[in-house]
């Protein structure tokens, strides 16, 4: 079959990785997807955003049709299987991440470069909210974490949720220091002090 270059994607790396193991219908992989909580790191909110990523797979000859589920109680289902090139394109693909730190663009630093539209008062009453569901989930990745333990999960495969927990641990304490200094005043400016500083920077570059 010939094969189409695919940008590589975590819920396409993800759809390969799990039928790496065995072949699945699409709600085999959403369900191990949630099952085995990769939904942590993956978006898999919209069913739709799965099946055009299988059938994106499908199409360069990663992944091929293995047979077609017929079911009395369930509509039609087509089971998949990856394919050698799939399997290649996996591991090419993990190495790349795993390496190579890539630029992207979420939305709480482009906010936060936006955030003097607002009022300090506004700033602190946004950041308190941010900050109670950052510890919210770090509580929620602990325990997590604690329940994988408790039941002998290997470390392995425990490894994204660290992350997150480290992650999310750094995000707290950033924001409960930014929370401190602008409380206590550290953290201040006036319009006069930006409209002048803007205008230094007109007059170096005139």
């Amino acid at each position: 079959m010939a094969t189409t270059p695919l940008r590589s994607s975590p819920l396409a790396l993800t759809v390969l990785a799990l039928l790496h193991y065995k072949p699945l219908h699409p709600y085999g992989v959403q369900r191990l997807i949630k099952q085995w909580g990769k939904d942590q790191v993956v978006n898999v909110g919209q069913r739709a955003s799965l099946y055009r990523t299988i059938e994106r797979l499908l199409a360069a000859g990663l992944i091929t049709v293995r047979e077609t589920e017929r079911d009395q109680l369930y509509p039609e289902r087509t089971v998949y299987e990856i394919t050698d090139t799939g399997r290649e394109t996996a591991r090419a693909w993990l190495l790349e991440m795993l390496a190579a730190p890539k630029q992207e663009f979420p939305e709480f630093p482009a906010a936060l470069s936006h955030v003097l539209l607002l009022t300090p008062e506004e700033i602190v009453r946004a950041l308190d909210d941010r900050l109670a569901r950052v510890r919210a989930a770090l509580e929620r990745l602990e325990a997590d974490l604690a329940q994988g333990a408790a039941i002998g999960l290997p470390r392995i495969t425990l490894l994204e949720t660290e992350y997150l927990r480290a992650t999310t641990r750094a995000e707290a304490d950033w924001l409960g220091a930014v929370l401190d200094d602008l409380r206590a005043g550290r953290l201040a400016w006036s319009t006069e002090q930006l409209v002048a500083f803007a205008q230094g920077q007109e007059s170096a570059e005139g």
